[in-house]
């Protein structure tokens, strides 16, 4: 599903910079994938989709 339309960016996009890239805080999800860069309207769903993949994977 897409979370970030203004960029294209995907819940399973964030979830694999969590798992794959070791990624733990927004800032480091918005540098990567540009997450909340434009518009800003997807910086609250991309947080909880960080935080539920950070609870899941550890």
């Amino acid at each position: 599903m897409y979370v970030c339309i203004c960029k294209g960016v995907t819940d399973q996009q964030i979830r694999d910079e969590v798992c794959k890239e070791g990624a733990c805080s927004m800032r480091e999800i918005c540098l990567k994938l540009g997450v909340a860069s434009q518009c800003g309207k997807c910086g609250n769903h991309a947080k909880q989709i960080l935080q539920e993949t950070l609870e899941n994977h550890q």
